[in-house]
């Protein structure tokens, strides 16, 4: 098991100039950060200098991910997955979110292929203030013919900016596509046993990203990372192959073992991003449409949380596609921390000096569901965020994160007196119990608003605001 790092670990190995050039008070300081992996080491100016190069690699090498970081796409769309950290998220946090990719392939007709593009580019989804989208596009060959899946590559090319999948077997066909998408730094899908070679110097000469696949033979897929990296192939995504039913605990299985020897045994052959397909449920193709899009989502689902960096669907079903993205959402928050907004003083609509005013935390579920009530009821008003370390009302007045004093200080830092000509503040129900000493501190009248935020359109009717 790889030695855990500390910040003492990266505080011996710095200039110790307490320079301050980094942001941090002291060296101590920015050396926990860089173990937090808020920092990187390349922050510190006097570590950049000659004469600290080899401290500087040995940072490097010491702080490097178990899972090696790999980047596909071009432009603004470049896509990083992998540079993993640890092997549970409670650890210290997930970085770079799975990347979710959808097919076409070669054998649609040019108007179908773009329209399924377009389509794929155009899912999104507001959540808690985030778009959540999907991130790539997967090209199959399924008609295995080069100069056809060369065709499909370029027109997919042109129709999107999303980084690109290739997936074939045949050499050739793969060839074909990279010449058709080489400025896009496609990811390669796939080389095996029988193909290595080949698809190993096509990876080399288009400079590409390539996926090494087996189905479910571990120590193949160890030795077939091997002998890429022998042949310079530096990165590599691994599949270990996807299967359902019968086969899901062996999937499961075996993205499991990858991670943990990764991250626990420090495996360096086995550090990389790992891929899933869950369209491998289509395969089958004699259920009912909805009953294998079921199969696909409960499948991805379940990839997703057991380590898969890359997915490749196929279902475009909003009903499919929406509870993963919003699955992945969660996963890749920091579990330490939770999400939140910045405070301050927010206006919803176009308030005048006779407009409400309320307050609220800011702990973004609540903030954007509040935000969401008021603005569906077309209703405009100030909103007072207070910094609650991302709790919500009832959290943060019972743990005392959420005081009358608080309130009357960001009331004072927002300047909203000088806005409004009232002096009415409208609280959350749930924090009804501060009215008192609210009014006595701020001098303002407090009104206590409903429990639910979905009540506020009808309060705020009631209290004569139109």
């Amino acid at each position: 098991m790889p030695k855990k790092i500390g910040p003492l670990d990266v505080y011996n190995m710095l200039p110790k100039t307490n320079c301050k050039e980094c942001g941090e008070a002291n060296c101590m300081a920015f050396a926990a950060k860089v173990v937090e992996r808020i920092l990187t080491v390349e922050k510190c100016s006097p570590l950049l200098q000659e004469k600290y190069r080899e401290s500087l690699e040995k940072l490097r090498a010491m702080l490097r991910p178990p899972v090696k970081e790999v980047l596909l796409g071009s432009g603004d769309h470049v896509a990083k997955v992998g540079g993993k950290l640890v092997m549970f998220r409670h650890e210290l946090r997930y970085t770079n979110p799975t990347l979710i990719a959808v097919d076409v392939n070669d054998e649609m007709p040019e108007a179908d292929l773009v329209s399924r593009v377009k389509q794929i580019e155009g899912f999104e989804y507001r959540y808690i203030g985030k778009l959540l989208k999907l991130d790539a596009v997967a090209v199959r060959s399924t008609s295995q013919d080069p100069s056809r899946f060369g065709k499909a590559v370029e027109v997919v090319a042109k129709a999107t900016g999303l980084p690109l999948i290739l997936c074939a077997l045949n050499p050739e066909v793969l060839e074909n596509g990279l010449l058709a998408a080489q400025e896009k730094h496609p990811l390669i899908y796939a080389a095996t046993k029988e193909n290595w070679k080949d698809v190993g110097e096509l990876a080399l000469m288009y400079k590409s990203p390539l996926a090494v696949t087996t189905k479910g033979d571990l120590k193949l897929l160890k030795s077939l990372t091997n002998t890429l990296l022998r042949l310079g192939v530096e990165d590599l995504v691994l599949d270990p192959g996807t299967s359902f039913m019968e086969g899901l605990n062996d999937t499961i299985n075996n993205l499991t073992q990858l991670r943990w020897s990764a991250c626990r045994e420090d495996d360096l052959l086995l550090g990389f991003p790992l891929m899933g397909a869950p369209l491998a449920v289509w395969t089958k193709g004699d259920e009912v449409p909805e009953v294998t899009k079921w199969k696909e989502a409960i499948l991805a689902s379940m990839l997703l949380i057991r380590y898969a960096d890359i997915l490749i669907m196929h279902s475009l079903d909003a009903w499919v596609l929406l509870p993963l993205t919003i699955l992945r959402e969660n996963i890749y928050t920091d579990p330490v921390k939770p999400t939140s907004v910045e405070a301050g003083l927010k206006t919803l609509g176009n308030p005048t000096e006779n407009s409400p005013v309320m307050f609220t935390t800011n702990f973004a579920l609540t903030y954007f569901t509040v935000t969401s009530d008021i603005e569906s009821a077309k209703k405009d008003c100030y909103l007072i965020v207070v910094d609650t370390e991302g709790l919500s009302v009832e959290s943060s007045v019972a743990g005392r994160k959420l005081t009358a004093e608080k309130i009357a200080d960001t009331i004072k830092e927002t300047g909203i007196k000088d806005k409004v000509r009232h002096r009415k503040l409208i609280i959350p129900g749930l924090a009804a119990r501060l009215r008192g000493e609210l009014e006595e501190l701020t001098g303002w009248e407090v009104l206590v608003g409903p429990k639910d935020s979905s009540g506020i359109p009808k309060f705020l009717e009631e209290q004569g605001y139109t």
